[in-house]
């Protein structure tokens, strides 16, 4: 099993597909937006759980869970930043 950054990473594409499957819609950055957004939720609960006292061990459910929370986070943001802006 893949740990630290790089295991996150792979993380962050699953957890933009399940960001996707739990918040559908036409985006105007489609899948491969909804991905990179998942592999920023991944980094983003990756450095924000242990600040919060969570303990996540690398490639256990709670980090996908944190990942996909992260990622629909990213997401629902990255949506209001575009309906603002069209």
């Amino acid at each position: 099993m893949v740990t630290g950054p790089i295991g996150w990473l792979l993380i962050g594409l699953v957890a933009g597909g399940l960001g996707k499957l739990l918040m559908p819609g036409r985006d105007p950055g489609g899948i491969i937006v909804t991905i990179l957004l998942g592999i920023a939720g991944a980094l983003l609960a990756r450095y924000l759980t242990p600040l919060l006292g969570v303990q996540v061990r690398d490639g256990s459910w709670q980090a996908y869970a944190a990942a996909t929370a992260g990622a629909v986070v990213l997401l629902a943001l990255y949506r209001m930043m575009i309906v603002r802006r069209i």
